[in-house]
């Protein structure tokens, strides 16, 4: 089994997944726009570019994503609530890199330092509004 948490977007799903294919070194092996769909679909013209289903690779863990239209996301205009997207890793420079890379341009919630449960945590909200936590699987440091 594998579960794997699907992120929607208001049209940047590419860029979104693009830029978390760079910083985390993974691989995008699909991403289906709305106008490649069946002619049958009911989707506008203006949506046709769309990603309507995206599937990042990342070792052996994947992210899947897709950008929302009001045809198929009843919720399209409420924000994101109630998830994060958790990277945990044994090496702290690594969680650093990955903290700083993928918060840039976004909303820094708990700044990346040692806390009483990690050698280092962070959270933020990324340019794309998407929620993360970076989280080292270490013990702490010894104040």
């Amino acid at each position: 089994m594998k579960i794997v948490t699907s992120l929607t977007f208001r049209g940047q799903c590419r860029e979104a997944f693009e830029f978390y294919a760079r910083v985390l070194g993974g691989r995008i092996t699909a991403a289906f726009p709305y106008g490649d769909g069946p002619p049958d679909m009911p989707v506008g013209p203006e949506y046709k570019d769309l990603l309507m289903h995206c599937w990042l690779e990342v070792g052996d863990q994947a992210l899947m994503g897709f950008d929302a239209i009001p045809e198929f996301a009843p919720n399209y205009d409420k924000p994101i609530n109630g998830f994060d997207v958790t990277i945990h890793t044994g090496d702290v420079d690594q969680a650093r890199q990955w903290f700083d890379a993928l918060s840039e341009g976004g909303k820094v919630v708990m700044p990346f330092a040692p806390t009483f449960w990690s050698a280092g945590y962070g959270s933020f909200v990324d340019r794309f509004g998407i929620p993360w936590m970076i989280n080292t699987a270490s013990p702490p440091q010894a104040g």
